[in-house]
């Protein structure tokens, strides 16, 4: 009986022993960490996407969260941005059109027949937009988006990483981030661009419509149009190519250094009769009047750069207007790559003809300048 009687004084030592080590461990840890009690699930996949990270800029915001939870009539959910330092602003301004929503509740400034509705209030300091579900609906479980558009939240002054917290008195509640960061300046810069050619026109080419073909071959330096023959008008042209990367385009003049003119002082002058028409106008035969030796032969030019000046020399017109002045005859916007019709190329015609008045002379002569001017 000793000896049994010393086992069970040995047994109870063991289990006090085993109670104290156990009121120890739950001082030591908290009794509710210690019994592993748990608490109200949290939302998942929690996210705010923003449109601008600048500090101090305004964003557009895409809040989104999963909740295994409905939210039932009387129920909040609140998005605060920013909780510790309420480094957000403008939340006040909202509206019912700043928001979009997914398609299990809809935002309203009053609660109606709808279903799934829920009102809305905003505040600042604290700066959060909250949702209350209205009397008989029910959000249901699942993904929730809300879209605040219309760049409506400022961005906090100061870069860092900002909480925005998902809460109220629905059942579950969660915390995600958003980066504020200064914008990455980026820079380049592209090189001016231009190209501009002339190059010779063959024979018995129609220019513009024009019922005259090209009676010479011309190239980049010389427009030889032989002997004129009284009431015979004649053509020559030259073609022009512009490439360039100018923003607002180009455009290219012509002027002459004088009539052709003889050693002898005799002239043709400008179409038409010498008065050096400004506005195109269809081609008529110098007037041919003696002792007024400007109607004796003239000469004028056209363009088939079909929109220029709203198309002025449409229809087979002509100008004389380069004398003293410079006369645009190509141009374009925007940028030209040298090869599309009335952007980038385009002919330039050359009309003469003479009446039997016209002092003869064997040299005729003048020089033309072409001159393409960009705007970048």
């Amino acid at each position: 009986m000793t000896y049994v009687s010393s086992l069970r004084r040995v047994s109870r030592a063991k289990r006090l022993a085993t109670l104290l080590l156990m009121g120890i461990l739950g001082w030591a840890v908290g009794i509710p960490g210690f019994m592993n009690i748990a608490y109200a699930g949290s939302l998942t996949f929690v996210s705010d996407t923003i449109t601008n990270s600048a500090p101090s800029g305004t964003s557009n915001h895409s809040i989104v969260f999963n909740s295994n939870a409905a939210i039932t009539a009387g129920q909040t959910f609140r998005v605060t941005f920013d909780p510790d330092t309420n480094g957000f602003s403008g939340l006040p301004s909202i509206v019912l059109a700043d928001l979009t929503t997914s398609s299990n509740f809809t935002p309203v400034g009053a609660c109606g027949a709808g279903a799934s509705e829920a009102t809305f209030t905003t505040s600042n300091n604290p700066d959060y937009i909250e949702f209350t579900a209205c009397a008989g609906d029910t959000i249901a479980s699942g993904t929730t988006t809300i879209n605040i558009v219309n760049n409506k939240i400022t961005n906090p002054g100061a870069e860092g990483s900002y909480v925005v917290r998902i809460g109220g008195t629905m059942a579950n509640q969660a915390d995600t981030r958003v980066a504020i960061v200064n914008a990455v300046a980026m820079t380049a810069s592209v090189d001016t661009t231009l190209t501009f050619t002339i190059s010779g026109v063959a024979s018995s080419t129609t220019i513009n419509s024009d019922p005259v073909q090209t009676s010479t071959t011309t190239t980049a330096i010389l427009i030889p149009f032989g002997t004129l023959q009284p009431g015979v008008a004649k053509m020559a042209a030259q073609h022009l190519n512009v490439t360039t990367n100018a923003r607002n385009g180009f455009v290219v003049t012509i002027i002459q250094n004088q009539n052709l003119t003889s050693n002898t002082g005799a002239d043709i002058d400008l179409f038409k009769d010498g008065a050096a028409n400004v506005t195109p106008i269809a081609w008529v035969a110098p007037s041919n009047t003696l002792g007024n030796e400007n109607t004796y032969g003239h000469y004028g030019v056209t363009s088939e750069d079909a929109d220029l000046n709203g198309g002025e020399f449409t229809g087979d017109k002509f100008a004389g207007n380069f004398g003293t002045t410079t006369r645009v005859i190509f141009s374009n916007n925007g940028p030209a790559d040298g090869l599309a019709a009335n952007i980038g190329s385009t002919t330039i015609g050359f009309k003469i003809q003479i009446g039997s008045l016209q002092e003869a002379a064997n040299d005729y002569t003048n020089q033309i300048t072409y001159v393409c001017t960009p705007t970048f």
